[in-house]
């Protein structure tokens, strides 16, 4: 895993796209609309990206919104946290 922390999301979606996954057109409005609906920092999101990747094996906009959701629910302000969080869970 990466540190996501210095990324932006569209940072991190180039560094995606150069590793060779490629995100259309709805994954990307996806993203955009779960970051500005819960209001989440650039960390939150590049996290519940590649969360979303690792566990759903293509990224899934509804599950990613849920993510996010569940992140804001639970106070999670951190990669770490996310990723525990996600092990919690049994995503992961």
């Amino acid at each position: 895993m990466i540190k996501h922390k210095s990324f932006t999301v569209d940072e991190y979606i180039q560094y995606l796209t150069n590793k060779g996954f490629h995100f259309r057109e709805d994954a990307l409005g996806f993203i955009t609309f779960g970051q500005q609906y819960t209001k989440s920092t650039d960390e939150l999101v590049n996290s519940a990206i590649e969360i979303t990747l690792k566990v759903q094996k293509e990224f899934d906009g509804s599950f990613f919104v849920s993510l996010l959701e569940s992140f804001q629910e639970n106070n999670i302000k951190t990669r770490e946290e996310a990723v525990r969080f996600a092990y919690i869970k049994n995503l992961m």
